[in-house]
């Protein structure tokens, strides 16, 4: 009988490490995903840790400390606390680690959206005619990606012509010239 008590406890310790690990792994998944979890006050205020580390942290050491008490037996007070010492020294580096790289993903640098000013000067190709005071199509590159836009020109323009905007009528028009 004295042996099924052991085994309870030892299953029983392992499970609540790991459920510790698998709520920090959830709440660190929830939290690279922008959900703003648990966020108070301004949500561009981290504070002196943020929720990636911590999460990331509980996690670490949840698992952590179920691999050092599988590993131990952790029938004892003792060895329970050892597991608990191995999730620590599992868990300080991945908390830094989760820190580090959610602050990195927040603070990387982007081009800024492009906007109708961005399309003068623009060159691109005609790709339906553009009659003389009608509308046709051009497709130009805006940021590197192609953009198709109605165009105007003062004179018929056939298939194939390269164009140059001149003018941003509005986000998806424009006036173009040959080039």
């Amino acid at each position: 009988m004295r042996g099924i008590d052991t085994v309870q406890v030892v299953a029983t310790g392992t499970l609540i490490f790991l459920i510790i690990g698998g709520v920090g792994v959830g709440v660190l998944a929830l939290a690279l995903l922008g959900t703003e979890l648990f966020t108070f006050g301004h949500p561009d205020v981290d504070g002196p840790v943020s929720l990636e580390a911590v999460a990331g942290f509980i996690g670490a050491f949840g698992f952590g400390a179920a691999i050092v008490n599988e590993l131990l037996g952790g029938r004892t007070p003792g060895m329970i606390a050892a597991a608990v010492g191995g999730g620590v020294f599992a868990a300080v580096p991945t908390g830094w680690l989760a820190a580090r790289l959610s602050r990195a993903a927040r603070n990387m640098r982007t081009d800024p959206t492009p906007t109708r000013d961005h399309l003068v000067g623009a060159i691109g190709l005609v790709v339906t005619p553009v009659p003389a005071g009608g509308y046709g199509e051009v497709r130009v590159r805006l940021a590197g990606q192609p953009v198709k836009l109605n165009a105007r020109a003062d004179q018929p323009l056939p298939v194939g012509a390269r164009i140059f905007v001149v003018e941003a009528l509005s986000e998806t028009s424009v006036h173009v010239e040959t080039y």
